[in-house]
């Protein structure tokens, strides 16, 4: 058995290359806009894979529930980018008074939403689960509202007791029975997939807020009994946590979604079929556009399409800890890790469901899955977050130099 010669000149070569580009790639990482324009190139390409996947998944439902069209939902979810993306810039632009200001009304707006859900008329039942608003045309779910509402409150609320968070009655007080209240408010719909990612919510702002263990042990106490009555109250979401990891167990009745789910990604293999060319959306995969998006991408894109979407989740992640381990104001320390978990939380979740290793609750891929309630706080969550990366001290200094230099070049031109 021989060994590599440490003289080797090739080798040399070679060693020296690694650590050329591992210094480039710190050296990049180091840069002071490099959060923000993470967080600005991941999110843009997450909308962008999402549209282009809206429009493949729910082009046959599309032509089969509106009149032969086949753009009615892409259209739709092109509405929503439309009114999303100005939401998110002005977030991105306001000052953080400001954005404080919104987090008492906030909570109540999505408290008031929350509870017009079960008066007659106003409530909407989709898959057996009350909670969603309709008024006309207009159908939203005040749960996903919710969500950005509690990170921001919880953050607000933190923030102003930051010095005092070593006493369990300021961290439990009003937070914890707050956001319980939401909760209960959600779980009365039945809804059990967003109640456990409102809990994931309530356990992360805990945590980095350094809680006693105590208050982590009553927490996982209520979520395990909550989650077990709900279980209890419905057959079908019953068979779905006792089946989930054999969906084929019981494939033509709870297994159905989870089986084919798991038939697109195999079809689509490493490469994928193609853009448009998956079997799996033209009946077989029921909510194909919307929690089982991701198995739709896998067959159409392959396994580098869904790594590709994770490896982008995973990049607004860093960026996003970057800020939050950078920032000196515990509002947006908290207010960044609330959405992390938010966000990061829900994509492994969805991508579990798909993957038959977490049982089915209806819970969207965020940014890419069809549906406005879902996008425009998770877009308006991601405007707080670039806003927060541009004030980071060197980040702001380095846009002010930017900003002069190009304009004196601009005054530059306009004298010669």
């Amino acid at each position: 058995m021989t060994t590599a010669d440490p003289l080797d000149p090739v080798a040399t070569r070679r060693r020296s290359s690694v650590r050329g580009w591992y210094a480039a790639a710190r050296a990049a990482l180091d840069r002071p806009l490099t959060a923000y324009y993470l967080l600005l190139g991941a999110s843009g390409l997450l909308l962008t894979i999402g549209l282009v996947m809206v429009l493949s998944a729910s082009s046959v439902y599309s032509y089969e529930h509106n009149d032969h069209n086949s753009y009615a939902v892409v259209t739709r979810q092109l509405m929503w980018v439309a009114i999303g993306i100005p939401c998110a810039f002005v977030a991105s632009r306001l000052p953080l008074g400001a954005v404080r200001r919104f987090a008492w009304p906030a909570l109540l707006v999505a408290i008031v939403l929350l509870a017009l859900v079960r008066v007659p008329g106003l409530g909407r039942e989709v898959n057996g689960n009350t909670n969603w608003l309709g008024v006309g045309p207009i159908v939203v779910q005040p749960a996903e509202i919710a969500k950005l509402a509690i990170v921001l409150w919880a953050a607000h609320i933190y923030a102003r007791k930051d010095k005092r968070l070593d006493s369990f009655h300021e961290v439990f007080m009003p937070v914890v029975p707050g956001i319980l209240a939401v909760i209960l408010l959600v779980v009365v719909g039945h809804d059990l997939g967003t109640a456990l990612v409102l809990f994931a919510i309530l356990l992360a702002m805990l945590w980095v807020v350094g809680a006693p263990a105590r208050l982590f042990t009553i927490s996982l106490t209520v979520i395990g009994a909550v989650a077990l009555w709900l279980a209890s109250t419905s057959p079908e979401r019953r068979q779905r946590l006792t089946n989930f990891a054999d969906p084929f167990k019981d494939f033509h009745n709870a297994g159905w979604q989870p089986a084919h789910g798991l038939f697109a990604l195999s079809h689509g293999g490493i490469f994928g079929q193609g853009i448009g060319a998956s079997q799996q959306k033209w009946g077989n995969l029921p909510e194909a556009h919307t929690d089982f998006i991701f198995a739709v991408l896998g067959e159409e894109l392959g396994l580098v399409g869904t790594l590709l979407v994770i490896a982008l989740f995973l990049t607004i992640a860093y960026a996003a800890v970057r800020v939050a381990t950078h920032t000196q104001d515990p509002f947006v320390r908290y207010m960044t890790f609330g959405i992390v978990v938010w966000l990061l939380g829900q994509m492994i979740i969805n991508v579990g469901m798909v993957l038959a290793l977490l049982p089915v609750i209806g819970i969207p891929l965020p940014l890419v899955s069809y549906g406005g309630s879902a996008l425009v706080p998770s877009l308006v969550a991601l405007g707080l977050l670039v806003g927060f990366a541009r004030r980071e001290p060197e980040a702001a200094r380095a846009l002010a130099q930017r900003k002069k230099a190009r304009s004196a070049g601009l005054s530059a031109g306009r004298v010669s």
